[in-house]
């Protein structure tokens, strides 16, 4: 699984050249999915400044472009 997160932190450079990332997992039923013994990791793209008020109190998250688009450009960066 870690070896996978690095392969993805190097996907994201590439493509969105991010100044961090958050790592975080979710053990157990809190992982969600109705599977008890499940687990997964979140690894997300961080840049100085990157909170703003639709996060932090509107409850909703941004992205800078379609989700379409932002598969399309990793799809491709974790083929390399």
């Amino acid at each position: 699984m870690m070896q996978f997160a690095q392969r993805v932190q190097r996907a994201l450079l590439v493509t969105y050249r991010p100044e961090g990332f958050n790592l975080g997992m979710k053990p157990r039923k809190m992982a969600g999915a109705g599977i008890a013994d499940h687990l997964h990791l979140h690894v997300l793209p961080r840049w100085t400044g990157d909170t703003n008020f639709m996060t932090s109190i509107g409850e909703t998250r941004l992205g800078p472009e379609e989700l379409s688009t932002t598969y399309e450009r990793l799809h491709e960066a974790l083929r390399a």
